[in-house]
């Protein structure tokens, strides 16, 4: 039998609910439906795609969890406003806790706002940064206390780029901030010297406030070469 081509398996065809969905998806690109606007009641739409109420249902209560249309109890169903929440709210369900994807997640971050950062010098504002030199002090005085300042971390970065007003870059920003704690931990990995983790924050505050855009990038970059070098000493901490 050398030289016979193995038979491929039967692709089997999606399940009833999923081809549903899919109409349902089409439906809203064909009519250019916007956030707010109602979906047929689902008696028409049954009647329309020639099955069940129930297939319907399933069908909407799918596209619901993925934040593509909402239904309001005694109304009706909607197109939902676009948002990053379905994906933030399944993030943990779907990541996995390697190392590995750690450091995927830091260079995704480091390429996003080191691109980023040009802009925030263009646009921020004194009370901006007043924010941020707030945040700094918080951080420098529970690394002084050798404690965990997670929270004024991740409010950091947010603050960094509100400026921009720019929401999917604040969901952007979220997803991979969640993610990488998600993967990482990182708030039980060993920092060796947290008041140098202060310091990259602080000194990019003050790149900012100069309005100095290579000084900026070069403190992101850093920063990150440094959670880098924690991830990589906690590596090895893991091996040995």
């Amino acid at each position: 039998m050398s030289g016979i081509q193995g038979i491929k398996p039967v692709n089997r065809p999606p399940s009833l609910h999923v081809t549903v969905q899919e109409s349902l998806r089409s439906y809203i690109e064909s009519n250019k439906l916007k956030a707010g606007d109602p979906l047929p009641p689902e008696s028409f739409l049954a009647q329309q795609l020639g099955v069940s109420r129930n297939s319907v249902r399933e069908a909407i209560k799918a596209l619901e969890s993925v934040g593509v249309l909402e239904t309001r109890r005694g109304i009706g169903v909607f197109v939902k406003e676009f948002s990053f929440q379905p994906l933030l709210d399944n993030l943990a369900y779907g990541l996995g806790d390697t190392l590995r994807d750690v450091e995927e997640l830091r260079e995704l971050r480091r390429v996003l706002e080191v691109g980023l950062i040009p802009k925030t010098i263009e646009m921020i504002g004194e009370e901006d940064l007043a924010a941020l030199r707030e945040v700094t002090e918080r951080m420098r005085q529970r690394a002084e206390r050798h404690e965990s300042f997670a929270e004024e971390d991740e409010l950091f970065h947010r603050l960094l780029f509100r400026c921009q007003n720019n929401r999917m870059l604040t969901g952007l920003i979220e997803v991979f901030w969640r993610a990488f704690y998600k993967a990482s931990n990182f708030a039980n990995l060993a920092n060796a010297d947290p008041l140098a983790t202060w310091r990259d924050h602080h000194e990019i505050v003050e790149a900012v406030a100069a309005r100095d855009v290579e000084r900026a990038r070069k403190r992101l970059d850093e920063h990150y070469e440094g959670i880098l070098q924690v991830i990589a000493n906690n590596k090895q901490a893991i091996k040995t």
